[in-house]
């Protein structure tokens, strides 16, 4: 299989990024329009770790990890590896040695669309990973695949210099080019959640806060006492 490794792509501003990280995957998916999540089976190997970084993307075939050691020397600091295959795969593709040597680099941690293996050694090294999958099962490095090209995980199309986000709650990609306007809105969700949580602790209802009362009346929804309700 002829592949490609492009050199040096766009990415997103560094400052978007960091002011991305400061919020959760809910918060960031829910500002984009609940869009951009990359799915329920993608699963931390760590838990309270919250991190993000611009995608550096990696298309490899099943049971094959050659194209993730030519990703390794596209990575730099402020990365997060983000890798796939051309067809399902649950053997374990990467494992601590891959996680050393992109540590080395300033790479913030790795999305495997497939299976991660010496998870133990990774959360003592405390090197971020979400998996499809936990497997002991080894690879061969023989055939060929793509660095830095769009990939698809979940239905969510992944480009270099895409920014990934990562939590205990799954991984959400922002677009390079929408990083900024996403992370203003992050922060104005996250003000008004706030005013939300402040009035929840002094015993307001959301029923009223977000007028959900004329809602349910629109929608024919009646309260009855449990004495007539017959049930």
């Amino acid at each position: 299989m002829p592949g490609v490794i492009v050199t040096n792509p766009p990415k997103a501003d560094p400052e978007d990024v960091e002011a991305l990280a400061g919020h959760g995957t809910a918060t960031v998916g829910e500002a984009m329009g609940r869009t951009g999540f990359l799915g329920t089976h993608l699963r931390p190997v760590q838990q309270g770790v919250r991190v993000a970084g611009t995608a550096v993307t990696v298309l490899c075939w099943p049971g094959d990890n050659l194209m993730i050691h030519a990703a390794v020397e596209q990575c730099g600091a402020g990365d997060i590896l983000v890798v796939t295959t051309t067809s399902p795969c649950a053997d374990g593709l990467f494992g601590e040695l891959f996680a050393t040597a992109l540590a080395r680099r300033g790479v913030r941690g790795v999305v495997m669309n497939t299976g991660i293996r010496d998870t133990a050694e990774l959360r003592a090294m405390g090197f971020p990973a979400w998996s499809a999958a936990v497997s002991p099962q080894g690879t061969v490095k023989a055939t060929g695949g793509s660095v830095n090209v769009p990939i698809a995980i979940g239905g969510q199309v992944i480009r270099p210099g895409d920014v990934i986000v990562a939590d205990d709650d799954g991984v959400v990609v922002v677009p390079r080019e929408r990083a900024r306007a996403t992370a203003e809105a992050s922060e104005a969700r996250e003000r008004k959640e706030a005013g939300a949580r402040a009035a929840f602790l002094e015993g307001q209802l959301g029923l009223d806060r977000y007028g959900l009362r004329e809602t349910l009346e629109r929608l024919g929804v009646t309260y009855r006492p449990y004495e007539e309700d017959g049930s």
